[in-house]
């Protein structure tokens, strides 16, 4: 059971040691786009380790998934992983694995679900504020203002898209920091920041005792909106978009006492107003390569017997 075993150690010792590693770094602020592509790297990594110890496991403990499992390799390839000295514990283990694997399906599936009735409700509530006139199409306009005495402005993920945004922050936002928000909440969707989110939500709530998924949740959460600031300050400049944000949220007392879920807001403030410097693109596409060895270390550990073998 080496090559299953080894995978575990592998997939525990990054989900431990990750969170810890990212925690302690300062760079994530300055390249949020590029931290969340190593948390997507570190997690697809963890999860890899997962279902290849439960194919190995699977494989050796029924011969009916042994099969699939190796399909055309050579003989000698599938005597390399010895699946006959797994002992009783191949199948417990792989029952384990498939339960986890399982539990992931069902709480991916539930979030979804609930994202999609809150996507409904929202629906609903914007076309009870604003109903359709005689012969408006449904969802036809990209851009929807609603009446009210809070500044907001969110995007409705749907068939058509459609930006929100109420009439109080078209009063407090005056000319570029009017495009610099719209810029952010573009930067959400063309990014599909959204499904992400999904994903980070249904293995925290799933896995709550596995603190990289936690750690993920968070770190996404507070990385989408770090990226999408990036995204506007691009096109109009970091104060442009520093002061969006004042604007929308200074009655809310985000810059005093505030709720944990609005304590990231005077954060964003002070990155866009003191700017770290971004990496160079050689040393991006430096880590972006040693971060896409993350998931590729498990495969290299599951192949080695075979290739060996070949060898």
């Amino acid at each position: 059971m080496m090559v299953p075993l080894a995978l575990m150690i592998l997939g525990v010792l990054a989900a431990a040691m990750a969170p810890r590693l990212m925690a302690r770094s300062d760079w994530p602020d300055r390249e949020p786009v590029l931290a969340l592509w190593v948390w997507q790297c570190v997690v697809a990594g963890v999860l890899l380790c997962a279902l290849l110890a439960m194919s190995l496991s699977a494989a050796a403990a029924w011969e009916s998934v042994r099969s699939p499992v190796f399909g055309f390799a050579p003989h000698v390839v599938v005597e390399a992983y010895a699946l006959n000295r797994y002992g009783p514990w191949a199948g417990a283990l792989a029952l384990l694995l498939a339960g986890g694997g399982a539990w992931t399906a069902v709480t991916l599936t539930r979030e979804v679900r609930a994202a999609r009735a809150r996507r409904r409700q929202r629906r609903a509530e914007l076309l009870r504020r604003s109903p359709l006139l005689p012969g408006e199409e449904p969802a036809g306009e990209r851009l929807v203002v609603l009446e009210g005495d809070r500044p907001e402005a969110w995007w409705l993920q749907q068939s058509s898209p459609q930006l929100v945004i109420t009439t109080s922050a078209l009063r407090r936002l005056k000319g570029r920091q009017l495009d610099a928000l719209i810029a952010h909440e573009q930067g959400h969707a063309r990014a599909r920041h959204d499904l992400l989110l999904h994903c980070a939500s249904a293995l925290a709530v799933g896995f709550p005792q596995i603190p990289v998924f936690a750690a993920f949740r968070d770190q996404v959460h507070r990385l989408v909106e770090l990226a999408a600031d990036d995204v506007a300050s691009r096109r109009f400049g970091r104060l442009t978009i520093a002061l969006a944000l004042v604007e929308l949220n200074e009655d809310r007392g985000v810059f005093g006492p505030c709720p944990a879920q609005l304590a990231q807001v005077p954060e964003r403030v002070d990155r866009l107003l003191s700017p770290a410097p971004r990496f160079t693109p050689g040393r991006r596409l430096r880590m972006t390569a040693v971060a896409a060895l993350v998931p590729a270390v498990p495969l290299l550990v599951t192949f080695i017997p075979g290739l060996r073998a070949l060898t």
